[in-house]
């Protein structure tokens, strides 16, 4: 990667529709996302099953990624489930044909 290319992405997890939530951010998703499903992170993700990518938003820099992380977290549980619906109504796992 050259200069300012990197990526960041904050993203959504869940287990089913209007399940547990959970907000994280990396600089690489579909690695991440790897991990998440393989249960490779110890810890709250892989303790209630939170492996299907809802929603995703991406940044240039990483502290406008961590700035929006922090923000997501702070929002009531019904805003964040109208964010997904925005891009998501039918909770579809947006990895799901990703290739590990």
């Amino acid at each position: 990667m050259k200069g300012n290319d990197y990526q960041y992405y904050v993203y959504i997890l869940s287990n089913i529709k209007n399940g547990t939530l959970y907000i994280g951010v990396t600089n690489d998703l579909e690695r991440r996302m790897f991990e998440h499903k393989s249960k490779l992170l110890k810890g709250f993700t892989s303790r209630y099953g939170l492996n299907k990518l809802m929603y995703f938003e991406s940044y240039q820099y990483v502290n406008d990624a961590i700035k929006r992380e922090k923000q997501l977290k702070n929002w009531n549980r019904q805003w964040k489930i109208d964010l997904i619906e925005t891009e998501n109504r039918d909770w579809i796992d947006l990895s799901i044909d990703w290739n590990y």
